[in-house]
């Protein structure tokens, strides 16, 4: 699952200088990109011959390749871009190839190959996904389209409603551990960051599919570039009936949606500047997803995503400026369009977002320099405080009377050393929120690896970061909820060290690591009251230890005889949490988290073009439900059962088309998320993809 990547072609050149031991690099002439530029993403190319890091998972790709080398993949572990094989900090990529052999339907499925990835769902094809990191919650990391932000500030539920669909990615970067000098305070746990395809080549994609529980889905993507320009345009629509009904049989989890998304760029020898513009409608039967009071609740959601990135590639002087903007519309039923017995729900978020990031290389190493001014703006009909003048709610007869408005300021230092086999990436990340009118604060981080010969590289961080509490966190009041607004913000510093092996075929890791978390949000309730109200609350603190290691085996460098076995890639995870003095609380979301995880990809070539992928999950999740009452009316309570699932993907794979046969869950386990809902049985799918 890990692999050291040499570049095969670089049209970046690279002049390096030597000083009293320090090692720089400066970028000479013109260069092609892999993914696309953000302020946040690294998107440099490296000298050829050196080494970079990534970790992988699956992928069918050689550790080397025909020629001992492999193509380039550059993702980012430090504010500063550095050459992977100088970055301290291990980052999990999942390629493009990876993207297409994994037999799922949503972006959210694809991340579950990730071992460190906690992902629950509560509907089909993404329709409602929560994702954490490392025993987390899924408020407590930062998500990312291009190195844009996407959190949004009413509640992370939604965070993973993309406007692009698979066909558009490149790759998906997953940065574990706080990642405040790199994507901002937000990502208290980690980062996951989105990076579509840059338009390189006249080009158009389609995909059709179907398969059980009424699924469907199509989808048009076009490419074109010429001279120094490049535009793509990509639109698709997906639909389920879902595999559940409600106790009057109507369609409870059923799905439909549309997205559209919209990259231009501009590259020439002095400047690259990427533009975009992406939307996502859809509309889920939510079951009882957020209430026990409703089996027919139902969500739309429409979002929309607006960018411009630039940097300038000549001069000592590197800018990459970026500016934002993100709205998302949310209206949910509690009672299925039926608003007499329950008004709806109505939110409106507006996020908007400029940032100034710069490096520049001197004789001591590589500085980085930054700053971001992000501004929340939310409109609701119960969320916030009282709006002293209140806006329409198009479409309806109503008015958003609540909301809430909040400015966050962030200012970053890093430095970074580099030495022949030793790298050290040290900074601080200062912030201020409007919100509770705190006080500037600063959280410092630093990262370290070395290379010990040509095959081990060992290393080890410290960061700390915060998170602001989300708006659901602070001032949802309903039936069985009470929040509460005077929440302090989260807070956490973390310890990691690790170590790699690579050689010809083969590439092992193994790591540990602590998180010291405090004032930690969520919503839980005090069994040992008589109250079951859901409150929260800042209840203390969590240590956390973990330990994650992955075995990867490339077949067609161990044994190049066969043909057959192509590539097995195993990994585990493990995290342990000092609970004891919490004892007799239920917690929706924190004290719920994967102990074990066990991923394992095994990718055979059968015969001619016909590829088999298999992929399989192992997990026991620590935390309880409630499955009902007693006769004195408390809860009564489930342990979370382990589970295991079986993916499977069939395909016959030419240049220009690719036929294939999908399936979930081959062993038909109706495993449980979270709560009392069950997922799907086995989920069949058919398709085929052209391309010209």
């Amino acid at each position: 699952m890990y692999k050291t990547i040499f570049n095969k072609r670089t049209s970046l050149k690279f002049k390096h200088f030597s000083n009293k031991g320090y090692s720089l690099f400066s970028v000479l002439g013109k260069e092609v990109l892999v993914g696309t530029l953000s302020v946040a993403t690294l998107t440099y190319a490296k000298a050829e011959g050196i080494a970079t890091d990534v970790a992988k998972v699956n992928t069918d790709s050689t550790l080397y390749g025909n020629e001992h080398e492999l193509e380039e993949v550059s993702v980012t572990a430090s504010r500063a871009p550095l050459a992977q094989g100088q970055q301290a900090r291990m980052v999990t990529v999942l390629s493009s190839k990876d993207i297409a052999q994994a037999p799922v339907q949503s972006i959210n499925d694809l991340i579950k190959y990730a071992a460190g990835v906690d992902v629950r769902q509560r509907g089909p094809i993404g329709a409602q996904t929560d994702v954490s990191v490392r025993g987390g919650n899924y408020e407590q990391i930062t998500i990312l389209l291009n190195g844009i932000n996407l959190n949004d500030p009413q509640t992370g539920h939604n965070a993973f409603d993309f406007p692009c669909d698979i066909s558009d990615i490149e790759r998906i970067e997953v940065l574990e551990g706080p990642a405040g000098r790199v994507y901002g305070t937000s990502s208290l746990l980690g980062a996951i960051n989105i990076v579509t395809k840059t338009p390189i080549k006249q080009s158009i994609q389609a995909n059709i599919e179907g398969g059980s529980f009424g699924y469907g889905k199509a989808g048009i993507r076009f490419s074109y570039a010429k001279d120094n320009w490049g535009h793509s345009l990509s639109g698709n629509y997906t639909r389920s009936d879902g595999y559940s009904r409600s106790e009057t049989g109507h369609l409870n989890a059923d799905y439909a949606g549309g997205k559209a998304f919209y990259q231009g760029v501009y590259n020439d020898e002095s400047v690259r500047v990427n533009w975009y513009a992406g939307l996502s409608s859809r509309g889920f039967g939510s079951n009882t997803f957020y209430s026990s009071y409703s089996d027919e609740q139902y969500e739309h959601t429409f979002k929309t995503y607006t960018a411009i990135q630039a940097e300038n590639k000549i001069g000592k002087l590197h800018f990459r400026p970026s500016i934002y903007w993100n709205r998302t519309m949310d209206r949910w039923e509690l009672f299925r369009d039926n608003a007499d017995a329950y008004p709806f729900n109505y939110h409106r978020t507006d996020v908007y977002g400029v940032n100034l990031n710069a490096y520049f290389d001197w004789t001591l190493g590589r500085t980085a320099f930054g700053a971001e001014l992000r501004n929340e703006d939310l409109v609701s009909g119960n969320l916030g405080e009282k709006l002293s003048e209140p806006k329409h709610i198009h479409g309806t007869d109503r008015n958003y009377e609540y909301g809430i408005n909040r400015t966050n300021v962030q200012f970053v230092l890093e430095h970074n050393i580099l030495l022949e086999n030793f790298t050290l990436s040290a900074g601080l990340i200062a912030v201020k929120n409007s919100w509770s009118e705190m006080n500037m604060r600063v959280y410092p981080g630093v990262d370290a690896s070395y290379h010990l010969g040509k095959n081990w590289k060992v290393y080890a961080s410290y960061n700390t970061s915060l998170r602001m509490p989300s708006v659901t966190e602070l001032y949802y009041n309903s039936k069985g909820y009470n929040a509460n607004k005077n929440l302090k913000p989260e807070e956490l510093s973390a310890i990691e060290a690790g170590v790699k092996y690579q050689s010809r075929g083969f590439a092992a890791k193994a790591s540990i690591y602590q998180n010291d978390m405090k004032n930690l949000i969520d919503w839980i309730i005090d069994t040992n009251s008589s109250d079951a109200t859901l409150t929260t609350t800042n209840f203390g603190k969590i240590k956390a230890t973990g330990v994650e290691s992955a075995l990867a085996f490339d077949f067609q460098q161990l044994l190049p005889s066969q043909n057959i076995l192509k590539r097995f890639d195993l990994s585990y995870a493990w995290i342990n949490q000092d609970q004891k003095k919490y004892e007799g609380i239920t917690s929706m979301y924190v004290l719920e988290y994967l102990r074990h995880k066990v991923t394992a990809n095994l990718q055979l070539h059968l015969w001619k073009q016909l590829n088999l992928g298999l992929n399989y999950r192992f997990q026991k999740r620590n935390g309880n439900y409630a499955v009902g009452k007693d006769d004195a009316g408390n809860a009564i309570l489930k342990k979370y059962s382990p589970y295991s699932v079986l993916d499977a993907k069939l395909s016959w794979d030419v240049p220009h088309y690719s036929l294939y046969l999908k399936a979930n869950n081959l062993t038909a386990h109706r495993y449980i998320d979270f709560g009392r809902l069950k997922q799907p049985g086995m989920w069949l799918m058919a398709g085929a993809t052209l391309q010209f």
